[in-house]
């Protein structure tokens, strides 16, 4: 897993290469909770991830909590098929927003 961060202004964006599972996710860890802790949104650019595990949508999922106790919002920016599938299917379209096509870069 591959990750650029630009986290100018009060919205981060982050975006993702490769497959978020275990050793993805590690890679992940950090930065999404630092991020999640400091910015009002954060957008992450999921065009280029090819798989995700359930240790990966943990951390989305706890990026996307810390934001929104705070009033703020994650947004996942372009997910494939099969990304936006397992999250649909874990049954966390709600809390976990997806965009397609750079509609959440306002």
């Amino acid at each position: 897993m591959q990750i650029a961060i630009n986290d100018a202004g009060s919205t981060a964006t982050v975006t993702m290469v490769g497959r978020l599972d275990i050793s993805g996710a590690e890679v992940v860890a950090l930065p999404l909770a630092t991020l999640s802790g400091s910015k009002n949104a954060l957008i992450i650019d999921m065009a280029a991830v090819t798989f995700v595990a359930s240790i990966g949508l943990r951390h989305l999922v706890s990026a996307a909590k810390a934001i929104g106790r705070r009033g703020g919002r994650l947004v996942l920016l372009n997910p494939n098929a099969a990304v936006a599938e397992v999250i649909t299917t874990a049954g966390l379209a709600d809390l976990l927003v997806v965009e397609r096509d750079g509609s959440a870069q306002s």
